[in-house]
């Protein structure tokens, strides 16, 4: 929470000061058009993280003032290293919905104060390597199975409301943080195992349908027309 909360006060800053930047605009216009962009968090994963490979790709598209379509598609491969369990899943997801922009901009500015919800779906395997069945004598040592069982079409749905901020730092060029907040549908678990950790949902919890997540991203506005 207290770096969500530091994300939240630089990207405010951020705001602050490009608007400072762009008083002298003579006539205001807003651009409408379509907004690409990569999750930082996740393209950058992989250089502290050895067991994780994954992208991200996002986009909205603006249709009035204040509302946008968004979609955001992305895939993973996911190796986790517990101490009673080994497993890897990987698989692909989409997430589609909207953002409402409550940020009142000056002039032709399109930074973004946003809520927004989004629908998500993920295809996905799980292999489960080995476990280790508990113990708590520590005198006999703990019994590790070996399987390296594949679980194969697995998917899941969940909503997502989602909380955030976009500041233009260049011209088109928009640097973004959001917190997401998820809530399971369905999914499709494999036989004698669990789904620990699904692709775009993040890791589960057992005996809960709520999930968490963050990221940051970078996007370029393609601007199609001016109003």
């Amino acid at each position: 929470m207290l770096n969500y909360f530091i994300s939240i006060l630089l990207f405010c800053g951020l705001m602050s000061f490009s608007q400072k930047e762009k008083d002298s605009i003579s006539k205001p216009t807003q651009k409408y058009g379509l907004r690409l962009g990569v999750d930082l968090y996740r393209a950058t994963k992989p250089l502290y993280n050895k067991n994780y490979s994954g992208f991200e790709i996002s986009g909205d598209y603006r249709i009035s003032h204040s509302h946008y379509l968004a979609i955001e598609l992305g895939s993973e491969n996911n190796f986790v290293d517990d101490d009673l369990i080994h497993f890897t899943t990987k698989g692909n997801y989409t997430k589609i919905g909207f953002d409402y922009n409550a940020y009142r901009n000056w002039l032709d500015m399109q930074n973004m104060i946003y809520v927004g919800l989004r629908y998500g779906y993920s295809n996905f395997s799980q292999t489960l390597h080995q476990y280790s069945l508990y113990n708590n004598n520590t005198y006999f040592p703990s019994y590790t199975v070996a399987t390296n069982k594949e679980f194969n079409d697995l998917s899941a749905h969940w909503m997502e409301f989602v909380a955030g901020i976009k500041t233009e730092i260049l011209n088109n060029l928009y640097l973004g943080f959001s917190v997401r907040l998820k809530r399971m549908i369905n999914q499709e678990k494999p036989d004698n195992f669990d789904n620990l950790y699904i692709p775009g949902f993040n890791r589960t919890r057992e005996g809960s349908h709520f999930g968490s997540g963050f990221n940051y991203t970078i996007s370029y506005l393609i601007p199609i027309v001016k109003k």
